[in-house]
């Protein structure tokens, strides 16, 4: 039997080879078949906080400017032009100023200007008439005033203080610009863009279909007439499709190890890539109602976990331990090993730390004749359900009895939002492997992704202050003390940082998986089927 990290060789290799796309010339035509894990609660990428939404409506969109599509760890050097021509920052680094594209067109004919541009982040910054019904990421762009228009063709960005990290936030996949003369209501489920592929239809819980864009503005592309996304939540059901042909491509980054395997042996001819993908398992706890506005029984959960057996019962050993940022050598801000296991419930004694939780239960009011009886509220997907059945049997070891409490993907979000929750297992897809996107989205105080109404404001003052700093080196040390300190908070306890596969059939060509971004999603643009 070959080792699990002989297989992750191998199909690298594969992978490699799959991408030098001059075994022939891109093919126009035909339509990519893939299916979607589960049913978006609606369109709007801005008002989503799931890939879920991301995958199927990326390709409609364009950004001002994105990550190289075919470098598979984004960083800043990595970031491109798309609706912007060019982009230039001001002598005191305060104002980002974008030169754009004069030749765009939305997919309902009218022009593309720098109004555009100005009417998305108004309302990202909640300052036009028109709101949107949810905004995750509004925390994104604390630092920027306003953003100026100068004639149809400059857009400007006015920021209260440096923030070199705004180039890697507009590069997101979830930072596409959206067309001033559509309403956020029609964004929901007739979305309009000025992206490689045109929507044409989405039926909930069925499918989601996108044809080519003949008049976009990269002459040439896309290869391909269309893609249509095929709604299966059961991953077994969908991966028996994908063997038996039915899909070209499986969901990105959702294939398990023991189900790649099973792909590789049902259809050798795959080509299958195991990256990480910026995604951590957590635990999110409503500290802000009983019983977990108590702390020490916060920091009982934190120390009941055998981080190691989670990665070893799902991904047979893949996956990574670390704190908030992305674990090293994918991840660019992760803490030094040593650093990572000072932090309590971190060291390799999972006895000796849940000991010491269960003498912080006992101090709270609870022990062997006394359990705490909650909830677990999860996503209703695989990838949710699966950590979170492990963790109902591990917190068992400290006096917590849990049940398992299963919520829609379109109620998840919302739910979770409103506080309406007590412990949830949850996954945060790192939008950016930048801590700018990190902290201010998952940790600042009022932030509508701050599931947990964590709020520490001596350490949102460090969140500011590794913002501004434009040294790399004394931005990591900065970054780290935060990450180091908000695992003690116990903020939002790290499980693990998960790694995953995509497959796709040999035919198709020009696919790159991303490593430390997976959530900025994918065009599609350049992609072709050489069949």
């Amino acid at each position: 039997m070959r080792s699990v990290q002989a297989l992750a060789v191998a199909v690298l290799s594969v992978l490699a080879l799959s991408n030098v796309s001059h075994a022939g010339e891109p093919k126009s035509g035909g339509i990519l078949r893939i299916y979607h894990r589960d049913s978006p609660g609606s369109a709007s990428i801005h008002e989503g906080a799931t890939y879920s939404v991301n995958v199927p409506f990326m390709p409609i969109f364009s950004n001002l400017v994105i990550f190289d599509q075919h470098i598979a760890q984004n960083s800043v050097d990595t970031i491109r032009p798309e609706l912007a021509e060019s982009w230039a920052w001001s002598s005191d680094n305060k104002t980002l100023t974008f030169k754009l594209r004069k030749d765009v067109k939305w997919h309902d004919g009218k022009p593309f200007t720098s109004a555009d541009v100005k009417c998305t982040f108004d309302m990202l910054m909640g300052k036009s008439q028109q709101k949107f019904r949810q905004n995750p990421r509004k925390a994104w762009y604390e630092q920027v005033n306003d953003v100026t228009t100068n004639g149809d063709y400059e857009a400007s960005f006015n920021l209260k203080r440096p923030q070199p990290a705004l180039l890697s936030l507009l590069a997101s996949g979830y930072t596409p610009i959206y067309p001033c003369h559509v309403s956020p209501a029609e964004m929901r489920t007739k979305p309009i863009g000025t992206g490689p592929f045109k929507f044409v239809e989405f039926k909930a819980n069925e499918s989601i279909k996108l044809v080519k864009n003949p008049d976009y503005f990269k002459k040439g592309l896309p290869y391909l007439d269309g893609i249509e996304f095929t709604i299966i939540p059961n991953r077994s059901t969908a991966i028996l499709g994908f063997v038996s042909g039915k899909f070209d491509m499986t969901f990105p980054t959702e294939v398990s190890i023991p189900l790649l395997k099973d792909v590789k042996s049902q259809d050798p001819k795959a080509v299958c890539v195991v990256e990480p993908n910026n995604v951590s398992t957590n635990i999110i706890v409503n500290s802000s109602a009983p019983p977990f506005d108590n702390i020490d029984i916060r920091r009982a959960l934190a120390l009941a976990l055998d981080r190691k057996a989670f990665i070893q019962i799902m991904f047979e050993g893949q996956g990574d331990i670390g704190g908030t940022m992305e674990p090293a050598p994918a991840g660019l801000w992760a803490m030094p090993k040593e650093m990572l296991e000072s932090i309590p419930g971190y060291g390799p004694d999972i006895e000796k730390n849940r000991e010491e939780a269960r003498k912080l239960m006992q101090k709270a009011g609870y022990g062997p004749d006394k359990h705490l009886q909650i909830k677990v509220s999860t996503r209703n997907i695989a990838v949710y359900r699966d950590p979170a059945i492990i963790l109902i049997d591990q917190i068992k070891s400290i006096y917590i009895d849990a049940e398992l409490d299963v919520v829609d993907t379109a109620q998840w979000f919302p739910k979770i939002a409103r506080k309406d929750y007590s412990l949830g297992l949850n996954l945060t897809g790192n939008a950016v492997d930048d801590p700018d996107q990190s902290f201010y989205e998952n940790y600042a105080c009022g932030s509508e992704r701050n599931y947990t109404n964590y709020c520490n404001k001596d350490i949102e003052k460090l969140f500011d202050q590794q913002s501004a700093e434009t040294d790399i080196n004394k931005r990591k040390k900065l970054v780290w003390e935060i990450d180091k300190k908000l695992q003690e908070d116990v903020a939002r306890p790290i499980i693990f940082h998960a790694r995953t596969g995509t497959c796709w059939q040999p035919y198709v060509k020009n696919v790159t998986v991303m490593s430390n971004s997976s959530y900025n999603g994918y065009r599609y643009e350049d992609v072709w089927l050489d069949k």
